[in-house]
């Protein structure tokens, strides 16, 4: 799927691979993360796949880069992506409720510290979904007014973090109370 979040960034504008990497730490990384290196891996096989180009721009004092630009056969295969629907649900892995499943046997003090330290993640997350994200959501409609269809989507992926937040932080609240209570 990494290959078709970078052919979706490379199709709003050329980019840097840094760029790219910035771009999804801002915007796709609370629910679709890589890391640089995966992003230069992709980047090449796309490259030989020819659903992009590369441009190289000489720095002085550093190392040249490559501008990464979208190709007519990439912009269809990330169509065709796009059109094509989805017939399962995703798998999601969570390491908290893989921990939690098998705690049976831990100190419920230490399960309750576990559990109240990812409350206070969630809802550091939820905040920054509240509001940092909203920010920068709002503002790249405003810089870009070709954008404001893409805004739209933007915010209801937004809107999913937040209420995933809200969704988890009541989960949890609810399991402190039956390890309070039962265990």
């Amino acid at each position: 799927m990494l290959k078709y979040a970078i052919l979706g960034y490379l199709n709003y504008r050329p980019m840097f691979g840094y760029e790219l990497k910035q771009a999804m730490d801002g915007s796709t990384s609370y629910f679709w993360h890589c890391k640089l290196s995966q992003i230069y891996m992709t980047l090449k096989s796309l490259e030989k796949e020819k659903k992009l180009t590369s441009e190289i721009e000489n720095q002085e004092d550093k190392p040249d880069r490559k501008r990464y630009s979208i190709t007519s056969a990439g912009k269809k295969d990330l169509q065709t992506w796009l059109e094509k629907p989805l017939t399962e649900i995703p798998q999601n892995k969570d390491e908290l409720l893989l921990k939690l499943f098998f705690s049976a046997n831990t100190d419920k003090k230490d399960l309750l510290q576990e559990l109240h330290l990812q409350k206070k993640l969630h809802q550091e997350q939820l905040n920054t979904y509240l509001h940092v994200t909203t920010k920068v959501i709002a503002e790249a409609a405003l810089e870009n007014p070709a954008c404001a269809r893409d805004a739209i989507l933007w915010e209801a992926t937004r809107r999913m973090g937040e209420l995933y937040e809200k969704a988890y932080l009541q989960w949890i609240e609810e399991t402190i109370q039956t390890i309070e209570s039962k265990l």
